[in-house]
């Protein structure tokens, strides 16, 4: 799966449980994305730098990169970028419409 879409999904479940009391994490595991563990871990760190969403802590060692969800949730900026990709498709299925239906295009 494409990062963006597994970013899109991630962040949708999160604008999702805005309604919910409490949050099953196992809804953005990598199970439930299928995708490895050190990918959701990059993802994760990436959203959380971007501040997509909160809650999250990012530890490294010489291990590796482990990451804990503490009330993870999302944030103004991560439900502008639902908004603005949300739009960019709407706009990009219109273009292609009208490319689809207009000759020589």
């Amino acid at each position: 799966m494409d990062n963006f879409k597994i970013i899109y999904k991630i962040l949708k479940i999160l604008e999702a449980a805005l309604d919910l009391d409490e949050f099953d994490k196992s809804l953005i595991s990598t199970e439930s994305m299928v995708i490895s563990q050190n990918r959701w871990n990059s993802l994760m760190e990436m959203m959380a730098a971007e501040g997509y969403i909160q809650g999250v802590s990012v530890i490294k060692s010489i291990a590796g990169t482990e990451i804990k969800l503490g009330g993870i949730k999302i944030t103004l900026r991560g439900l502008e970028y639902l908004n603005e990709n949300s739009l960019m498709k709407k706009a990009a299925n219109l273009a292609k419409g009208i490319k689809d239906t207009i000759p020589g295009l």
